[in-house]
This record gives C-alpha cells, sequence and structure tokens, in this order.
C-alpha cells in the first residue's frame, strides 16, 4: 500500500473545517445520530483511522471511553492540538489492516469512518473488516463508512462542460459499466451497494443498516450554507426522514454501513 499520496492530500487539507462546515455538517451529524443509536452511554469505543479527531474527541466529551488509531503524522498532531487537559483519549499511531495491538472482543463499539475510502483491493478491505470484527465484544457494533461511485462521476466527471468525463474514459478509468477503477494516486476509491454486500458476506458481517450520511447535499453545497438556521433545520429533518431509503444509497456521497457480528 502506497501512502505518500495520501499523506500529501490530508498534509494540505483541513479535515476538521469541511465537517464543521453547514455542509459538511450534514455527514458529522448523521453519523453522530446513528452512533448515539446505537452505541450504550460510557462505552468503549475504538475508532480506526481517526483522522484529526473530530468524532474522537465528540465521543469522549460525552462520556465513552475512546481509543484512537491514526495513520498519518500530521493528523495526529492536528488531534492532539485540539485536546484539553480533561480529556482523556488513547492516541496510536497505526495500520488499519493491523491492530494485533488491540485484544480480540475489547470494544463495544468500532469506527471505520476514513480507511476504507482508500484502499483499492478487496483483500485490504477484507483485512480491515476483518480486524475489526475481531475486536468488537459480542453484540457489539461496526460502523464503516465508504465513497460511492455515482456521485462521483455525477460531480466531477460531468462538472462544467463534461471534458472530465471524456479524459476519464480516453485514460480508461472507469469499467464498461462506469465503475471507477481508481489507484492510489486517485486518493479516494468508490463503491457501489453490491460492492459492501460481496464485502460484509465475506467476512461474516451482517447489516443493520446502510445509511447515505451526505445525500444530496453536496450536490447544493453552496444553497446549504447560504441557508439561514430554519431552512438548514427544515432539510436536516427531511435528509434524516430519507437517509436510508435504498433506491437513494447511490447517490450520495458518502455512505454508513452499520453491522453486527
Amino acid at each position: 500500500m502506497e501512502y505518500g499520496y495520501l499523506e500529501q492530500y490530508y498534509n494540505m487539507r483541513d479535515e476538521n473545517a469541511r465537517l464543521i462546515s453547514r455542509h459538511g455538517s450534514v455527514e458529522y451529524l448523521t453519523t453522530m445520530r446513528y452512533i448515539d443509536k446505537y452505541v450504550k452511554p460510557r462505552s468503549r469505543i475504538l475508532e480506526v483511522g481517526a483522522g484529526t479527531g473530530r468524532y474522537s474527541i465528540a465521543l469522549s466529551r460525552a462520556g465513552h471511553h475512546v481509543t484512537a488509531v491514526e495513520l498519518l503524522q500530521h493528523n495526529i498532531e492536528v488531534f492532539k492540538a485540539q485536546l484539553n487537559e480533561s480529556d482523556h483519549i488513547d492516541i496510536f499511531q497505526g495500520n488499519a489492516m493491523d491492530l494485533s495491538r488491540f485484544a480480540d472482543e475489547r470494544f463495544d463499539a468500532v469506527l471505520v469512518l476514513g480507511p476504507l475510502y482508500h484502499l483499492y483491493s478487496e483483500g485490504d478491505k477484507r483485512a480491515v473488516l476483518s480486524e475489526a470484527k475481531r475486536m468488537l465484544k459480542a453484540g457489539g457494533t461496526l460502523f464503516a463508512a465508504y465513497c460511492m461511485n455515482e456521485a462521483t462521476l455525477i460531480q466531477f466527471c460531468f462538472k462544467g462542460d463534461g471534458q472530465n468525463m471524456l479524459d476519464c474514459l480516453e485514460k480508461h478509468m472507469l469499467t464498461a459499466d462506469y465503475k471507477c477503477i481508481s489507484t492510489p494516486a486517485d486518493v479516494f476509491e468508490m463503491v457501489r451497494v453490491e460492492d459492501l454486500d460481496r464485502l460484509n458476506a465475506l467476512c461474516g458481517l451482517k447489516r443493520e443498516k446502510l445509511v447515505a450520511t451526505d445525500l444530496f447535499t453536496q450536490y447544493i453545497r453552496e444553497r446549504v450554507d447560504a441557508w439561514r438556521d430554519e431552512v438548514f433545520e427544515a432539510y436536516l429533518k427531511y435528509h434524516f426522514s430519507i437517509c436510508e431509503r435504498p433506491e437513494l444509497l447511490g447517490v450520495s456521497n458518502h455512505v454508513l454501513d452499520i453491522l453486527k457480528k
């Protein structure tokens, strides 16, 4: 696995600012809503690929016992800079595919909210999910986030005059049925629901819910950021009411797969 492109991308990006922005907060608020629904108070939570700590810090301050693992040193430094004296989060640098430092069935919940964006082989993805499953207690919940294929095609390939689509076709970056073919240089891996179904079956994981965490938000991000509070609250209620609808999952930029052993 090559990490140079990933490190370069996140070293130049303010990930916290994305999730705090109004349009980015939809993904964050939706994810937290489902974590709160499935995870009991004062649970022991592991976040794998914790990034700059947006979820880990919030969950710790909500009373959970949080352990965080992050691959990139830059993200760990940003993460630690946000902590205050009352925060107690164990932070480790590590790879999501090998978490042998942690014992089996140690955590009530495992969050994998970023690593699967950046893995390009089925074997690597299975390794991450299998490690997460191993560390879950009986009855625990695994939360796995993915980037979706069609949202990328619509927003990137057909952006502006659509030349990006013609370039992708010429460079053979799409399969015959328009599935993105990603490499480490592209930073992100795109999936469809059937890919997740296959991974879950191979790893022996049972789905509780599949949730579109931002749905149409990225398509109308400028409008979302400009709305007054009352309109944004109305949009959130609408979003929450439809984010589990199966016919809409593929058009979301991100989905959250909520899984049990």
